[in-house]
């Protein structure tokens, strides 16, 4: 049995998603959430295989939650907007239903998952690690704190840092950890608010307070806090452009 989970805030999608499964009995639904916070928990106790998921919900969206997840199961998005099929298969979902989808292309949408599924272990089955935020800039990141799921807005961010395959987000609050590369970060937000002045360091522009020289043509940023921030050379010509230094 393919252990499976519905994730949809709308009670109708849901339902016609599990009246169109229960045609295959091959698979188990093992659960059905309306937000991200009880799919999460489901994830987590169930273990699914696979996950219808809505994209559009409240609390968090589906991308958002796939980025809390350290090994997603394979993921068949369901949505009302068509926006977002660039990015869902950016991310390797197995396909991509736009609400109202008939029941012969939800079959289409079975059978292109089995398809995969009948190779064990292939990993195209699981979204990407590097799964994107968005294709917007982010206004907000989520992070998991133990169990639970923590929204913090990027006005609220000092600065972000490297740590390994690990982004170190520091607030007023304190340090929180999320699993996503500086790169992918620094593409998801606003230039004009946040510069990458180091390759470990990215800023929020408004938490900056100074610069001064530290050693031989290089410098340090000081942050309204009182921290100081590494600025490499190229980091410090980007600071020179959009402070207008």
């Amino acid at each position: 049995m393919i252990k499976t989970l519905i994730v949809d805030d709308e009670p109708l999608a849901a339902g016609l998603v599990k009246e169109f499964l229960s045609s295959y009995p091959q698979f188990e639904l093992v659960a059905i959430c309306h937000d991200g916070f009880e799919a999460l928990k489901a994830i987590q106790l169930f273990q699914p295989e696979l996950i219808f998921l809505d994209i559009q919900m409240p609390k968090i969206t589906g991308f958002e939650l796939l980025e809390l997840l350290d090994s997603p199961p394979a993921v068949l998005f369901t949505t009302a907007f068509e926006q977002y099929a660039v990015q869902a298969f950016d991310a390797k979902g197995i396909d991509y239903l736009v609400k109202p989808f008939s029941e012969a292309r939800f079959a289409q949408a079975i059978t292109r998952f089995l398809s995969q599924y009948k190779s064990a272990g292939d990993e195209s089955l699981h979204p990407a690690a590097d799964f994107p935020i968005s294709g917007e800039r982010s206004k907000r990141i989520v992070v998991r704190v133990k169990n639970e799921i923590k929204i913090i807005q990027t006005q609220d961010v000092r600065y972000f840092e490297a740590e390994d395959d690990y982004i170190s987000i520091h607030t007023q609050e304190g340090k929180f950890l999320k699993k996503m590369t500086m790169k992918q970060l620094e593409e998801s937000l606003d230039p004009e608010k946040f510069a990458r002045v180091h390759r470990s360091f990215l800023v929020n522009l408004q938490e900056v307070s100074g610069l001064e020289p530290y050693e031989k043509e290089s410098y340090l940023l000081r942050l309204r806090s009182g921290q100081k921030i590494p600025v490499s050379k190229s980091g410090y010509a980007r600071l020179r452009q959009v402070l207008g230094l």
